[in-house]
């Protein structure tokens, strides 16, 4: 209560200072040199300390200007002469370091009238009392070295966190020096090789060196202090040489060591950067540079990735520097290769790491993200010097692979893993657009070189070596460089056969991720693969048979990634990527046709017979033969994916025509499909796989899909379907719509209705939560969108014909509605409404019977496409325009989506003065603006003789502007 009345500022001076006094008279008997009460636990001196500091920040400046000194005297048993009050010692250092993270804690973001009053107070404490403190630590320090270890450790935090914001000269002087330095250096002589005061010590130092100050400046102190000298000794120190790689090496020395070295060579980088330096000031950092680079890479090449991870940011600095000197010296230009040679050496998996375990997965996890930080060191190397960096990885892989030859499966696999990492980084040079190809323009001696790098892999039989990680590395490196067999066709074969071999592995997660990449490999190199389909199809159907396994409801639900996670659906999975890949080695160009469809019937045919064998059971709510039935959709429509025409989906104008035989076969697939579609409508899951296989089998099928249409709806917009089904179907009937244009009209003349009626009810489902409102806008913007490509496409006659004009008044009235819906989630259904009305307008509106310009004119007679559909255009389009740009909510002056908005409407406005002329004037006379209680005669104006439609869209801003 007392803290929180001090800290808000809600009591006066004379409540201030009785709250001081009965404090401090408080602390002097429990925390002074004649103390009679026990102090207090830790929580209550933390609360006490922080009550304290709100008083410090409101009575320093007047009424508490004695606040240091009544704490220092706490700390004194006698006359000031010693500081031997232990407790009274304690709660001062406490005090200050309350206070540093009070009024300069440069993490807590401040206001502008507290960072005013941090700076002054830090200003009164530099002139009153800075001299007296810093001399306190002094004392404190000589009084409880070696005396009580958390004495000195907190006196060091507290000097590490002041430094940033006081003298330098008060912490760097001789005597202060004479008491950190002993402790950054003293021997630890426990058992359990931690010493908390030597790291903090350490800390300290780096926080001392971290002091902003000037170039010359900088560089005096790091002599000054003989940095150089410190870490040597500290780096040959029992802990970090003596026990290097047992379990007694001292890891926390090791971090802060590199947190002192990173902050260093930071600071030295820095000064070279600053080309306004004086030669003298850049020579000392040049020395620096030099004499520290050996400790820096020591300490990069930590065993403790931690330990690496600490000086990654200097070795960053120093590496873009190197690249932004142009022509490098030899002093710089020698420093590479030790660089290069240590990044590469970290990206090695050490002694102790463990491959594959789930008990090792964090720390897997862990180095393959130093691997990312380490991959962008190496490419900064390549971006200085990429002849070393191409020696350098070509000789590295080459020993590698020498070495593979003599030992065969007993080389290390680490050494291997590494050799083929660096491979699989080499293409940021080799390849075109990859991180450092200049212009798109690889680099022609590291492409010659990469391709002997593969052609050394594939033909090493590294495919068969024994550890997993070397299988994975293998094939992600073969797809990767795929573009390597597209000139070296020789290898194709034999990394095929090793694919083939791969998929069958024992090992869960090789065999699952090769899969994968055996889709990638063929589908990349379709063109190349296709005289082997037959013996591939063959070698691999033991893997094709479906098992759907119910998930048990025990099941762990933990986010597996698929590389790790061996369930039945992970399995399944798997399973699809072998079903494409079979489609892409079947499909290529140069198969005859009656075999593409025979290698395709040869995988269709045992699914068919499963799906019959399971249907009955399924029909009868069977869990299993459901999920089985639904595997087998998927796998028929990921097969026909894999039949597809590659170029399909870039140019749909210009499709390839399936094989005749080829569509048969598939037509028979889509049959099946809908069979089990029909009798199993119900289900989600099942809906959602035929969805899936439908869009897969349209770049099979083409238009020969097309009078299956009435059958897919049937089973794909069924009762149960949710609004997510229907604005998802309807995206697909947009692509059928577009693709198939010229043959669609009897299709859709004969679907639209039932469609619509499905569309219709989806749209008056009531809403229960976020979740519904959301997909009702979808829907909303999926249905819109899907009128807007009928009429785009120049099939508008379909929505008006003999067969749907039941549902046209629906139809329209529906797009009204959302058109006038102006609510956050709506606004582009909302515009792509409008654009709808706009279009029906200029195509059933008949011949302009107006003109627009500076003399516009109005006196023919309306002829629209049908009757009354002028006078509808009035009462109907136009009144939706102002009932809109009436709504509250609708502000285009404001809004850039509801300026569209107002874009659609304009046009609108426009499309319809020219199809009625005089009885749109009228209409605005007599009509419109009475009711909103204004005159016509501006608006018609602005409409009549603007054909720029952004003056109209002006005129009517300005005009909703002010009447808001």
């Amino acid at each position: 209560m007392v803290n929180n009345a001090v800290h808000s500022q809600g009591l006066d001076a004379p409540d201030l200072a009785f709250v001081k006094n009965s404090l401090l008279d408080y602390i002097t008997r429990t925390y002074g040199p004649n103390a009679q009460d026990q102090a207090d636990p830790a929580n209550v001196q933390n609360k006490l300390t922080q009550t304290l500091t709100y008083l410090f920040v409101a009575l320093y400046g007047e009424g508490w200007e004695t606040f240091f000194d009544d704490f220092l005297a706490l700390t004194s048993s006698q006359n000031g002469a010693s500081r031997d009050n232990l407790s009274g010692v304690m709660l001062y250092l406490r005090i200050l370091s309350s206070v540093h993270d009070e009024i300069a804690d440069l993490m807590i973001s401040r206001q502008g009238n507290e960072s005013k009053r941090n700076n002054d107070l830090k200003d009164l404490i530099r002139e009153r009392h800075m001299q007296k403190i810093a001399m306190s630590w002094q004392d404190i320090l000589a009084q409880w070295t070696n005396k009580h270890d958390g004495v000195v450790e907190l006196t060091l935090k507290v000097i590490g966190k002041w430094v940033s914001w006081i003298d330098i000269s008060l912490v760097v002087s001789q005597d202060m020096q004479n008491l950190i330095l002993p402790l950054v250096g003293r021997v630890n002589n426990t058992s359990n090789n931690i010493d908390t005061v030597r790291d903090t010590a350490i800390d300290t130092l780096t926080e001392i060196v971290a002091k902003k100050m000037g170039p010359s400046h900088k560089m005096e102190l790091i002599s000054f202090l003989n940095l150089g000298g410190i870490i040597t000794e500290l780096l040959a120190s029992q802990g970090l040489h003596e026990f290097k790689g047992t379990s007694r090496y001292d890891n926390d020395l090791a971090e802060v060591v590199a947190k002192l070295l990173n902050t260093i060579m930071t600071d030295v980088v820095r000064v070279l950067e600053d080309n306004k330096v004086d030669a003298e000031t850049r020579a000392k950092a040049e020395r620096h540079l030099q004499d520290f680079l050996p400790a820096l890479l020591r300490l990069f090449s930590d065993e403790f990735d931690e330990v690496c991870s600490t000086v990654i940011p200097s070795l960053t600095d120093l590496l873009t520097f190197l690249r932004r000197v142009g022509t490098l010296p030899d002093s710089y230009s020698q420093m590479l290769r030790p660089i290069l040679s240590a990044i590469v050496a970290k990206m090695r998996y050490d002694e102790t790491s463990s491959w594959g375990t789930e008990d090792g997965e964090s720390d897997e996890a862990e180095f393959q993200e130093l691997r990312k930080r380490l991959q962008i060191l190496q490419k900064s190397v390549a971006a200085v010097d990429q002849t070393l960096y191409i020696e350098f990885l070509s000789n590295l892989v080459g020993n590698m692979f020498a070495t593979l030859e003599q030992q065969g499966p007993q080389m290390d696999w680490r050494d291997l893993d590494l050799a083929l990492h660096e491979i699989y980084l080499f293409g940021e040079l080799a390849l075109p657009n990859a991180g450092l190809a200049h212009k798109s323009e690889p680099n022609v001696v590291a492409t010659e070189r990469l391709a002997v790098m593969m052609s050394k892999m594939v033909e090493s039989g590294i495919a068969n070596f024994p550890h997993p990680a070397i299988l994975l590395q293998y094939m992600e490196i073969c797809v990767r460089y795929h573009a390597f067999f597209e000139s070296h066709h020789q290898y194709i074969a034999p990394v095929l056969e090793n694919f083939v071999h791969l998929i069958h592995h024992e090992h869960p997660r090789v065999r699952t991720r090769s899969w994968y990449l055996f889709l990638r490999f063929v589908k990349q190199l379709r063109a190349q693969v296709g005289n082997v389909a037959k013996t591939v199809i063959q070698s691999i159907s033991d893997l094709l048979p479906i098992k759907a396994e119910v998930p048990s409801t025990e099941a762990e639900d933990d986010m597996s990634s698929d590389e790790s996670d061996h369930s039945a659906d992970a399995i399944f999975n798997g399973q699809l990527y072998l079903f494409e890949a079979i489609g892409c080695i079947s499909s290529t160009s140069t198969t005859p046709e009656t075999d593409q469809a025979l290698y395709a019937r040869s995988v269709m045919e045992p699914l068919f017979s499963d799906m019959s064998v399971h249907l009955p059971r399924a029909k009868s709510g069977d869990a299993q033969a459901i999920l089985q039935i639904h595997h087998i959709i998927m796998a028929l429509g990921t097969l026909a994916n894999g039949f597809a025409d590659p170029n399909q989906s870039q140019n749909p104008n210009n499709q390839r025509t399936p094989p005749q035989a080829v569509s048969a076969e598939f037509s028979r697939a889509s049959e099946a499909i809908l069979v089990a579609l029909n009798e199993l409508n119900t289900n989600g899951e099942i809906r959602a796989a035929c969805r899936s296989a439908f869009s897969r089998l349209l770049g099979v099928l083409g238009a020969t899909i097309l009078p299956q249409l009435p059958q897919w709806i049937e089973g794909l917009l069924s009762q149960s379907s949710s609004k997510d089904e229907m604005a998802f179907f309807l995206r697909l009937l947009e692509q059928i719509v577009y693709n198939f244009k010229g043959e669609i009209y009897n299709i859709l003349d004969l679907l639209l209705t039932p469609l619509l009626q499905r569309v219709f009810a989806g749209l008056s489902e009531p809403i229960n939560g976020t979740d519904d409102e959301i997909q009702l806008q979808e829907l909303r913007r999926e249905y819109v969108s899907f009128v807007q490509v009928i009429l785009i496409n120049e099939l508008g006659g379909v929505l008006v014909s003999t067969s749907n004009q039941g549902v046209f008044e629906s139809l329209v009235n529906s797009i009204m509605t959302i058109a006038k819906t102006i609510v956050h989630g709506n606004i582009v259904a909302s515009r792509i409404s409008f654009n709808v009305l706009a279009r029906m307008a200029q195509q059933w509106g008949g011949p302009d019977v107006a003109t627009i310009g500076e003399n516009p004119t109005a006196n023919g007679v309306p002829a629209p496409a049908f009757p009354g559909f002028d006078q509808f255009m009035l009462t109907q389009f136009h009144a939706a325009c102002w009932e809109v740009m009436q709504d509250i909510n609708f502000r285009p002056y404001a809004d850039a989506q509801t300026r569209q908005i107002l874009n659609e409407i304009t046009g609108l406005e426009q499309i319809i003065y020219l199809k009625t002329g005089e009885k749109f004037i009228s209409h605005c006379q007599t009509v419109t603006f009475p009711a909103v209680g204004m005159g016509a005669e501006d608006f018609l104006r602005a409409l009549t003789s603007s054909t720029d439609r952004k003056a109209v869209m002006a005129y009517l801003q300005q005009l909703l502007k002010s009447r808001r």
